[in-house]
């Protein structure tokens, strides 16, 4: 339930520490948990989010896998079908490819296929997204390849709170779950200004994290930020930008964190577009075809008679991540807040139009 403490003591966590703590909870409450992949049991996984857990709870349930992206994810819905709950981590997002063909005709058919006999409780736990200097092959940002498979759930969270409620309930999830993780989010938020102080999670709000047992829900969406000019419909590490975006520009945007990008939490953006008027998506992966074409058309279906303006959407450009030209790269806020003022302005623009020709 997601109450933000549900009376429990909370504690200042990183996201590291949030998923690390969710998975611990997860392995102590049911045998049938194991979490295997990559370094993820003696060395802790390459961000050390596994760090002890094999040490507390065996080789038997924490264990490394080889390099072999295909197979951890074949192992893992065998082991769901048989009844245990897998939770497997690719090193990096941009490692799934090998690993497809089981994701999408295996882990993501598997209860259709057989009719409901057999199901794919497993959780797919992959860093994502880029600012730091990954380069093309450790900084994409694949989640819209996710959502177009029927039986898959897609969820990326955005802060230490949610990380560690969604996880554990992708965990005790009967689907499948690929559980994106922005990797420029671990230790605190980020708003795209690279060349100013990092700003650790104890000093933000939603790193106070709730020491036990508790979930956040994996089809909902959550208000960031409050606001009556525009929304902005976004996920990750875009939710800071935006909000920073929103502080600099002066437009009062209010921000969807989307939390869980498949199945979508519909009413929560409906509601928010039909009052605003306006709106903006924004994502870090590239534009063409990205999750944000999906947002746009279901805006486009729900909202058009609503709509004061063209949706604008900001993502990355359609080239691979550029190491070199990272921040040009990078949906940064000084382009979120162009993105915020073309609504706006735009919105006057009709409003002009209207008032000339009522005159005429």
């Amino acid at each position: 339930m997601d109450d933000r403490n549900n009376g429990q003591k909370t504690v200042p966590m990183t996201m590291i520490q949030a998923l690390r703590s969710a998975m611990d909870i997860m392995l102590g409450r049911d045998e049938k948990v194991v979490i295997f992949g990559q370094d993820v049991g003696y060395f802790g996984g390459v961000f050390r989010c596994t760090e002890g857990l094999q040490a507390k709870y065996g080789k038997h349930r924490v264990f490394d896998a080889p390099i072999s992206e295909g197979g951890i994810v074949g192992a893992a819905v065998g082991m769901g079908a048989y009844g245990l709950r897998p939770v497997v981590e690719i090193q990096f997002a941009d490692y799934f490819y090998p690993a497809t063909d089981q994701i999408v005709s295996e882990a993501a058919r598997l209860r259709y296929r057989s009719a409901g006999e057999f199901i794919a409780p497993l959780t797919i736990r992959m860093p994502s997204g880029g600012g730091i200097y990954g380069g093309q092959t450790h900084s994409q940002s694949p989640e819209a390849l996710f959502t177009h498979v029927c039986g898959l759930r897609t969820v990326m969270p955005s802060n230490p709170y949610d990380a560690k409620g969604l996880l554990i309930a992708a965990i005790e999830c009967d689907d499948p779950v690929i559980f994106l993780e922005p990797k420029r989010l671990y230790n605190g938020p980020f708003d795209g200004h690279h060349d100013q102080p990092v700003v650790p999670w104890s000093k933000h709000a939603l790193g106070n994290v709730p020491e036990g047992y508790y979930t956040v829900p994996l089809e909902s969406a959550s208000i960031f930020r409050p606001g009556s000019d525009l929304t902005v419909l976004t996920y990750g590490t875009m939710v800071f930008v935006s909000e920073v975006a929103a502080k600099e520009s002066g437009v009062d945007a209010e921000i969807i964190d989307l939390r869980s990008l498949w199945p979508l939490d519909i009413d929560t953006i409906v509601a928010s577009v039909r009052k605003t008027g306006r709106c903006v998506v924004l994502h870090e992966a590239t534009q063409t075809s990205g999750f944000g074409a999906e947002l746009a058309a279901l805006i486009q279906e729900h909202c058009f008679y609503h709509l004061e303006a063209p949706i604008e959407r900001v993502a990355g450009w359609d080239i691979p991540y550029p190491h070199a030209h990272e921040w040009a790269y990078f949906p940064g806020p000084k382009r979120v807040a162009e993105a915020f003022r073309k609504v706006m302005d735009e919105t006057a623009d009709q409003g002009a139009g209207d008032a000339a020709r009522k005159r005429g």
